[in-house]
């Protein structure tokens, strides 16, 4: 067993028997879903119960992503918070002893928000479904595909070995573009080849760099390579593997100018499908850089941070005037494709906090990362139910068919799309506001070496990016939501929000509250695991 193994640890020996509870809770969190899909596709699934075949295994996905959720939820509840820069629920077996690969899991507190919120955008994806499944093959093959996305999502988040990411990482990539290619819209096939296409190529460059460090340093695993901190790497290949690993990660994060695919994924996709895309996959990216290259080759991500900070101004801004150009009047824009494009920008303020290798910054990073995934996650279903109510999501004909006066035919309905707007545009008081200001915080100071006057012009530009995030958002507001009443009211009526939609919605709008009203819930775990991270203790 190797020196990170949690039996060599004093502190975790302190607690062996709520450790090795979570253990088993950990433990059960990835397993149930791979469970769950694959008795969904069983020709007479037992235990499932329904009106029909095709409600049981919808029923059958809702109940097995709850579980998870529940289990999510008991293991927030038994971590030691007062020490979160420690790992808990460790466990670390011998896989492939040749190569010195484990099964070696674990969560602290950076992982941990994001494997929470995996399950309850998982959850309530499943829960939507069931009442609102989306037109294509078998129901039982869709919440297969949606519960092994959540297995994957959730174990790259909770593996503690180089392998085990990469296969945790691509274990996501083919749920997906099946859930494109068969549930999605429009130009779906493409759309889903282009998707699959890109982020494979990022994989395989990503592995390469996984396996420079890992041959060089001696092992995988990822608690030992970021308590050496980079000492065993000589600069060389910190620089190669830095390259090789952020341009992967950068694929699926989206960077700009890595980030095409994202737009026509988004728009083919099925509401669930978007809703996980946005709300999971794309913070994968941005965890490995935090969880992999700034611990791991400290050296050579000091070399490429003004680089990977340019690059996520300029996507900050580009994101911006994509949406901008998309909201105007004429353009016929789609309302999927902007909040795409958005995602672009709000993924540079994430970029930007990362690359500044200060404390502020990445714990900014880690907290726009969850506030994109529940503001982002939010918009997505509601963009999914004013497409099925009009029947389009194209910006043009939204506005003509609600007689620009959505407020008047669905007020609660366009209430909460006035709420996802203004939160993503960082009001204060709401999640999307922290991690914005403490990414450019960051930015203003940043780490140690790096050249202040390039990054206060950097935070300058997404200062602007700011401004630019809100001409756009609250554009689409105006032309959605605001109007001629008695236009509005000689219309038929539309129906606002129904009951299961709510129950879907209303844990997103209230997280992203709390989470803007007491941004300590989620800095005070994150914020003593980065400073860990980036001092190598």
């Amino acid at each position: 067993m190797r020196s990170c193994s949690p039996s060599s640890s004093p502190s975790e020996r302190e607690i062996p028997l709520n450790d090795t509870a979570l253990q088993y809770v950990l433990a059960a969190i990835l397993v149930l879903p791979l469970l769950g899909a694959a008795v969904a596709l069983l020709p007479a699934p037992p235990g499932l119960r329904g009106r029909g075949p095709d409600q049981a295994v919808l029923r059958h996905g809702v109940t097995v992503s709850g579980a998870v959720l529940v289990l999510a939820i008991v293991l927030a509840a038994g971590f030691d918070h007062d020490h979160p820069a420690k790992m808990q629920a460790t466990t670390d077996l011998s896989w492939i002893p040749a190569l010195d690969i484990h099964l070696h899991l674990g969560i602290d507190g950076i992982s941990l928000p994001l494997l929470v919120l995996t399950a309850l955008l998982t959850f309530l994806c499943a829960l939507y479904s069931y009442f609102h499944m989306p037109a294509g093959p078998s129901p039982k093959a869709y919440v297969a595909l949606i519960l092994l996305l959540e297995a994957g999502t959730l174990a790259s988040f909770a593996v503690l070995d180089l392998i085990l990411f990469f296969l945790a990482f691509e274990m996501v990539l083919i749920p997906m573009y099946f859930l494109i290619a068969r549930w999605g819209s429009g130009d779906r096939e493409r759309s889903a080849l282009r998707f699959i296409v890109y982020t494979l190529l990022g994989s395989v460059i990503m592995l390469l760099g996984l396996l420079l460090i890992g041959v060089k340093a001696g092992t995988f695993d990822m608690v030992a390579l970021a308590t050496d901190n980079g000492s065993s790497l000589s600069h060389s290949t910190q620089l190669i593997a830095v390259l090789a690993i952020g341009l992967g990660l950068a694929v699926k994060t989206p960077m700009w100018p890595l980030h095409s695919w994202l737009p026509d994924a988004h728009t083919a996709a099925p509401t669930a499908g978007s809703v996980l895309l946005a709300g999971v996959l794309l913070k994968m990216g941005t965890y490995g850089l935090v969880r992999i290259v700034l611990p791991m080759a400290p050296e050579g991500m000091h070399t490429f941070a003004p680089y990977l900070a340019a690059f996520a101004v300029i996507g900050i801004v580009y994101g911006s005037l994509a949406c901008l150009a998309l909201a105007r009047q004429g353009n016929g824009g789609d309302l999927k494709r902007l909040i795409a494009y958005s995602s672009v920008g709000h993924m540079g303020f994430v970029l930007l906090g990362i690359a500044s290798m200060s404390p502020a910054g990445v714990n900014g990073a880690l907290f726009a990362n969850i506030a994109h995934g529940l503001i982002t996650g939010l918009l997505f279903f509601l963009v999914g139910a004013v497409k099925d109510r009009y029947g389009s999501s194209d910006l043009d004909q939204l506005a003509g068919r609600a007689g620009a006066a959505l407020y008047g035919r669905a007020p609660r309905l366009g209430g909460l799309l006035a709420f996802g707007a203004v939160a993503s545009l960082g009001l204060p008081g709401l999640a999307g506001f922290w991690g914005e200001m403490l990414a450019m915080f960051g930015a203003f100071e940043p780490g140690a070496g790096l050249s202040r006057p390039v990054f206060l012009t950097f935070t300058a530009i997404a200062a602007f990016g700011t401004l630019l995030t809100a001409g756009y958002l609250l554009t689409v507001v105006r032309r959605i939501c605001m109007g001629d009443r008695d236009t509005a009211t000689s219309l038929p009526a539309l129906a606002d929000v129904r009951g299961y939609e709510f129950a879907a919605w209303a844990p997103l709008a209230a997280l992203t509250v709390l989470a803007g009203l007491w941004p300590a819930v989620l800095l005070d775990l994150t914020d003593p695991a980065v400073r860990t991270l980036l001092g190598g203790n």
